[in-house]
């Protein structure tokens, strides 16, 4: 039985990928680094201390680094989140999962501030328990610290009986050092095959998917596996 969800937020309940791609572009020119949007974009999903060093050396992070990651949030914030918008059906998600008695977190590589303009975009302040950000760690996905630190504020509850919900392999590569199974939304853009290498159990296409089979089965959701056969995660493509 799963009692507890925890759920990543950038592609996941907002549709912000792009936005934030293209935010660490732009910031990577300005610091003399003209790098593929793609590029940019495969690394989405972890947090600056993660993200940076694909990109520069040490050097260049120990002169440079700070004042990048500073001008990157300051244009992602001026510019790009003002755009950005929830994903169909997040609020009605965590309204369902509550009325089945599940305990909700949060748990983002993005800064405290950007994880409180998306709780209010989503509308889904008051219900969940818990949030982490990249704030309250060390280091962030793929590296487990931002699970393992909601996993702290949920109880410390048997992994058997947690779920993570994320868009990028990074949130599969965490949980499954925590031995937390992991629900793929293909909303964020990653690839299926991607997703499934890094450890998802199982794929859906979005979060008003995840509420259309909860509505249909409470007890049998996306993340009971074993139940379901691999033509479900076909139709989720």
């Amino acid at each position: 039985m799963v009692d507890n969800v925890i759920f990543d937020v950038d592609g996941t309940l907002i549709d912000s990928v792009d936005e934030h791609a293209e935010a660490w572009r732009r910031a990577f020119i300005e610091f003399g680094r003209d790098i593929p949007f793609a590029h940019v974009r495969s690394q989405i999903g972890k947090g600056a201390d993660q993200l940076l060093p694909v990109f520069f050396n040490d050097e260049e992070l120990e002169r440079f680094g700070k004042d990048l990651e500073e001008y990157r949030s300051a244009l992602f914030k001026r510019e790009f989140l003002p755009k950005v918008r929830p994903f169909p059906r997040v609020k009605e998600l965590f309204q369902q999962l509550r009325k089945s008695n599940r305990k909700l977190a949060l748990a983002s590589s993005a800064k405290d501030d950007e994880l409180k303009r998306y709780v209010e975009l989503c509308g889904i302040d008051g219900l969940f328990e818990a949030k982490t950000t990249k704030d309250e760690v060390d280091k962030s996905k793929p590296h487990p610290d931002i699970f393992e630190a909601a996993l702290t504020k949920l109880g410390k509850p048997d992994p058997a009986t947690v779920v993570v919900v994320g868009d990028t392999p990074y949130d599969a590569l965490a949980a499954g050092k925590l031995r937390l199974a992991t629900v793929g939304v293909l909303c964020g853009g990653f690839r299926p095959d991607d997703l499934r290498t890094a450890g998802c159990r199982t794929l859906v296409k979005d979060p008003a998917e995840l509420l259309r089979r909860l509505e249909q089965d409470p007890e049998a959701w996306p993340w009971d596996a074993a139940s379901r056969d691999s033509s479900k995660d076909e139709e989720s493509r």
